[in-house]
């Protein structure tokens, strides 16, 4: 294709001069033409009847050097003498210049899809733009948490429509677990009364001294259930207030010092099933934290590191500068998938609420700390890191 684009060209120059210059040309003007046209020759005689094109290698002057033309000879007259009109065009030019040609192109090509990738990306984004704003609210709505669901409204009906199904549908999570929120609230402070009553009423009789041994068995359970009831009842009542934030002041808190008042106080527990308990501390740990909820999650950990112990076991409390480490002694690990759910129990049998752990968690999360559980040479780790 390129070799015949050049075959062409010759043939059309060598029509121009047939046309354009042979009709009035001199004899007198062929040592002037030669003489400034380089690559265009008229030479005396011809025995050519035809035009003849060939390609061939002929010395530069000016690049010093061989390089392949494509030339024509073809016969003219002029003043009715024989002539042969030759003409060569330099083939490594004319092909830079088709490279070049194809690489410009190139370019312009490349510039043009790098356009119309940015140009697409900006309209696309601007499009979609919508969605990402529904997606972003989305990820970031907790519906434990009091916040603002604005759905951003947008020309194009789908995402129009995807934003107002979502946020009904939010609105009507939001509405069932502030009522069923509310109705643990509220049943747990109305048990508290009937609770009491209970209670006191159960406490006379095992004071009466003309009960019978079955009857005083029966109050016994009675009021083990009663303690259990209680305890349940200001657990929720617990959850519940973390919920509602009632623990929202703070103030800088030892949690060490509350670490040791804490064993001073589970050490009766910790004797009737003999285990030591031992406490180091390698760098003082302080946090801006609500002294009642770090009680609470100090003393819910030692109680757990207590009832999931073995008989003659031991309890090692660790604190670094940033981390609080309780290990115990055990013979199985717990299971983790369901350990800070609610009223989950590695024992139903055992006493306990099953709120103990999820009580853990949940003060954890308040506090944007983190916890791991881990069971590694017969020993329970629960792993507190305080960022």
């Amino acid at each position: 294709m390129y070799i015949t684009d050049v075959e062409d060209s010759l043939i059309m120059h060598k029509d121009e001069f047939l046309k354009y210059h042979a009709p009035t040309f001199l004899e007198e003007d062929v040592s002037i033409w030669n003489k400034f046209n380089r690559n265009v020759k008229l030479e005396k005689g011809s025995t050519l009847k035809k035009d003849s094109i060939f390609q061939m290698n002929s010395y530069d002057v000016l690049s010093k050097e061989y390089e392949p033309y494509l030339s024509l000879y073809s016969p003219v007259q002029i003043e009715g003498k024989r002539y042969t009109y030759t003409i060569k065009i330099d083939l490594v030019e004319t092909e830079d210049l088709l490279m070049n040609f194809f690489l410009l192109f190139f370019l312009v090509f490349i510039i043009l899809i790098v356009g119309l990738f940015f140009i697409t990306r900006l309209f696309s984004k601007k499009i979609w733009s919508p969605f990402y704003l529904i997606l972003k609210q989305i990820e970031q709505f907790e519906i434990d948490k009091v916040n603002v669901f604005q759905l951003p409204t947008s020309t194009i009906h789908e995402f129009d429509r995807l934003g107002q199904s979502i946020e009904k549908l939010i609105h009507k999570n939001t509405s069932i677990y502030a009522s069923q929120r509310e109705f643990i609230d509220n049943a747990a402070h109305e048990l508290q009364t009937p609770l009491a009553v209970f209670k006191a009423k159960v406490d006379g009789l095992v004071q009466d001294s003309n009960i019978t041994e079955n009857q005083a068995r029966a109050l016994n359970v009675l009021n083990d259930t009663i303690v259990r009831m209680e305890r349940l009842n200001k657990n929720l009542l617990l959850l519940s207030k973390i919920d509602n934030d009632a623990y929202h002041s703070t103030g800088e808190v030892n949690i060490n010092d509350i670490l040791i008042k804490n064993m001073e106080f589970f050490t009766e527990q910790a004797a009737s099933k003999q285990l030591t308990i031992q406490f180091s501390s390698k760098e003082k740990l302080k946090r801006k934290v609500n002294i009642d909820l770090i009680e609470i999650f100090l003393s819910n950990l030692l109680m757990n590191a207590i009832r999931h112990n073995i008989k003659n076991g031991k309890i090692n409390i660790i604190t670094t500068s940033n981390s609080i480490e309780i290990l115990n002694s055990g013979t199985e690990k717990l299971n983790s998938e369901a350990l800070f759910k609610r009223f989950s129990k590695d024992n139903p049998s055992k006493h306990g609420t099953g709120l103990g752990l999820s009580i853990v968690k949940k003060i954890v999360d308040l506090n944007n700390w983190d916890i791991q559980y881990a069971f590694i040479d017969k020993q329970h780790s629960f792993k507190i890191v305080l960022f």
